[in-house]
């Protein structure tokens, strides 16, 4: 079975430098997906959803805060804001950040601030969303698809 390198770096770290079977990205224009051999290209990518495919069958998802991504024929290089790996991201802080953002977007924000307050929401709900994929937590409510910019 052929398969790509991923590498998976953020400014703290190599989160991640795997061969696997495929990666779906969230792009700028929606989610997609690179096998072997994929064109090359560059793309920006948003707060979401990156999903690793391996070639057992296993799916690993992370939660990436954006950045970009060069796709090579052989070779995937994310080059991301932020990333975690679902079993890395700690429930209760996601929950706390998307409460303070709801908070304080309720309270008025100056504009300036607006903007930076929605991304950091967007981020808690996408952080939340793969944490609790594999592991949903009693009390805490599942966010919407709308709400996590789906």
């Amino acid at each position: 079975m052929e398969t790509i390198r991923l590498e998976i770096v953020t400014p703290e770290r190599l989160a991640l430098s795997e061969d696997v079977r495929w990666v779906t990205l969230p792009g700028a224009s929606g989610s997609m997906t690179i096998l072997p051999r994929h064109a090359p290209l560059l793309t920006v990518l948003q707060p979401g959803e990156l999903v690793i495919g391996y070639p057992g069958g296993e799916e690993v998802h992370y939660a990436v805060g954006g950045g970009v991504a060069e796709v090579r024929p052989d070779k995937v290089v994310v080059l991301a804001d932020a990333a975690e790996r679902e079993d890395e991201i700690d429930i209760a802080r996601a929950e706390a950040a998307r409460q303070r953002a709801e908070r304080l977007l309720k309270e008025g924000v100056p504009p300036e601030q607006r903007r930076q307050l929605e991304l950091s929401l967007r981020k808690a709900y996408v952080r939340l969303r793969v944490a609790r994929r594999r592991r949903p937590q009693p009390g805490f409510p599942q966010p919407r698809a709308e709400e996590s910019g789906e």
